[in-house]
């Protein structure tokens, strides 16, 4: 049993709650969070709103077992580094556990982002002041996410996030975000 929503949620739930919106959480390849999910639909789609550029996206980027190229290069522009107008290609695992992690909150609220993929040189300046930046942290590889929710609590989305089974998950409640990452399944933060 896993906490999300403050309740308490059945690996059926979470099944049930993928199949109701018709969405995969992750790539077939990313083996964890996928054996739970196999075949729970066949459309995949992401929202979310960024406060640095006033930006949102809403779109449906895999349909079919397929990865709509042009929905990702939108994703990509959308997460990129808004300090040097920097985009990489993001990591479809990561984009995947996103999505994943928003199905299971069960809102139409899209997700504010407030960091996908920064750039060496926007790492070292933001790790200059705060000691919670990696050093060599996977947002410089387009592998990660900073998001939050303005009607869920750090702890749902972290939970959201951790019922996924794929990559980390780091609760940074003093400053209200939740970071996601298609590196190792970790948990880390208060």
């Amino acid at each position: 049993m896993t906490k999300v929503n403050g309740g308490l949620i059945s690996r059926r739930g979470v099944i049930g709650a993928f199949a109701s919106v018709a969405l995969i959480p992750a790539a077939p390849v990313f083996a964890n969070t996928f054996g739970i999910l196999k075949g729970a639909g066949d459309v995949r789609s992401i929202a979310m709103r960024s406060g640095r550029t006033g930006e949102s996206i809403n779109t449906i980027y895999w349909i079919d077992g397929k990865y709509i190229k042009e929905a990702l290069k939108e994703i990509n522009f959308f997460m990129r580094d808004w300090r040097e107008d920097r985009a990489v290609t993001m990591d479809t695992r990561n984009i995947d556990i996103v999505a994943a992690a928003h199905a299971l909150l069960e809102t139409d609220e899209p997700f504010q982002m407030l960091s996908g993929y920064r750039s060496p040189h926007t790492n070292a300046m933001l790790r200059r002041r705060s000691r919670g930046v990696a050093k060599n942290s996977l947002h410089i590889k387009g592998m990660a996410a900073d998001i939050r929710l303005n009607n869920r609590s750090v702890s749902q989305v972290a939970r959201a996030g951790v019922a996924c089974n794929s990559g980390g998950v780091g609760r940074y409640s003093r400053s209200n975000f939740v970071h996601l990452d298609c590196g190792v399944t970790r948990t880390w933060g208060r």
